[in-house]
Order: structure tokens, then C-alpha cells, then sequence
């Protein structure tokens, strides 16, 4: 299916896209808000400023996928293969990505306020720089080598979570959540450990500045 039938259908009512193949198609712009897209093929597809919101991509194929922009607010993306997808400066407030796999993904800048993020992988320094992450619930998900320097992750939920070899410097860690985590030579130089407690994380060998608050 091409992009003008695609929105032509979406557009006279179809909301059920479940299983389509759309590899490599051009969809920017596109407003596909509410859809069924679980289980679909958009593997290298440019979704740059889509309208996602509320959309179904569980179990998706968004492998390289570009989603720059894209509103992704309430999405459904349990399960999705996000592996190397360029999802900077997208907003994902209140996502549902349990379980997904966003390898070596870019999320710099983006908006995972409220997100859930439990048990997915963001190993392979996924680069969340700058990532507003407030409240964020990556409990016992994979940031082992993740790039969160300058990250707001205020009030978020790392129980369990392993962030081994992460960097996490100057990121807002205030009130974070670190039960159990794993923060082996993790970098947190300049990091704001406000109101956050360690004691029961791996702290082995990890970077801190003396100034630190905990």
C-alpha cells in the first residue's frame, strides 16, 4: 500500500492497518492518531512529525525508522522492535514501550515524561541527551552504556535497572529510584543526587563529584 492510499483509507474511517508492510515508505507528516498498527512492517520508513498519538504500534518492525518529531503521546509500542530508530525530539509522554527494544536508538531531546518503560532495552549507548524523563518508569530495563548526560529524570523509577557503564553526567537525578539498580562505573560527574538514594544500588567503581547531593 502506498502513503496516499494509506491516508485516504485512514482518512474515510479505517483505522485497522494491523500486519501492513509500509518498508521504507515516505510518511512524514502523515496523521494516523488512534490506529492499529500492531504488528506492522515500517522497518527504515520516515514517520519525521507523524501524528501517533494514542496509536497502536505494539510489536511493530520500526528497525532504523525515523520518528523526528513524531507525536507518539499514549502510544502503544509494547513489544516494538525499535532497534537503531532515530526518535529525537519526539514526544512519547505517557508511552506504553514495556518490553521494546530500542537499541543503539537516538532519543535525544525527547519527551518520555510518564512513560513506561519497564524491561525494555536501551543497551548499545541508546543516546538520551537531553531526554525530559520525569517520572519515567524504566524498572528493571536495559540502559547498560545508555548516554543520559544532561537527562531529567526526576522522580523516575530505575528499580532493578541495569546501568552499567551508563553516562549520566549532569543529569537530574533528584528523587530517583535506584532500588537494586546497577550502576557499575556508571559516570554520574556533576549529576544532581538530591533527595536519591544509593545504598541499595551496585555503586562499584562508579563516577561521582564530591559536590554530589544524596
Amino acid at each position: 500500500m502506498d502513503t496516499a492510499t494509506l491516508q485516504k483509507q485512514y482518512d474515510s474511517g479505517q483505522r485497522d492497518f494491523s500486519q501492513i508492510n509500509l518498508v521504507g515508505a515516505n510518511l512524514t507528516d502523515v496523521n494516523l492518531a488512534g490506529a492499529n498498527l500492531s504488528g506492522a512492517n515500517l522497518m527504515a520508513a520516515n514517520l519525521s512529525n507523524a501524528n501517533l498519538m494514542g496509536t497502536d504500534l505494539s510489536k511493530a518492525n520500526l528497525i532504523v525508522t525515523k520518528l523526528v518529531g513524531a507525536n507518539l503521546t499514549g502510544a502503544n509500542l509494547v513489544g516494538a522492535n525499535l532497534d537503531g530508530a532515530n526518535v529525537s525530539q519526539a514526544n512519547l509522554t505517557r508511552s506504553h514501550c514495556s518490553e521494546a527494544n530500542l537499541t543503539g536508538a537516538n532519543l535525544c531531546m525527547a519527551n518520555l515524561t510518564e512513560a513506561n518503560f519497564q524491561k525494555t532495552t536501551l543497551k548499545g549507548a541508546v543516546l538520551l541527551i537531553g531526554a525530559d524523563l520525569i517520572r519515567v518508569d524504566f524498572s528493571g530495563a536495559n540502559l547498560s552504556g545508555a548516554v543520559l548526560s544532561g537527562a531529567n529524570l526526576t522522580a523516575a523509577n530505575l528499580v532493578g535497572a541495569n546501568l552499567s557503564e551508563a553516562n549520566l553526567s549532569g543529569a537530574n537525578l533528584r528523587r530517583a529510584n535506584f532500588d537494586g539498580a546497577n550502576l557499575r562505573e556508571a559516570n554520574l560527574l556533576e549529576a544532581d543526587l538530591t533527595e536519591t538514594n544509593l545504598e541499595t544500588a551496585n555503586v562499584f567503581g562508579v563516577k561521582r563529584s564530591e559536590s554530589s547531593t544524596t
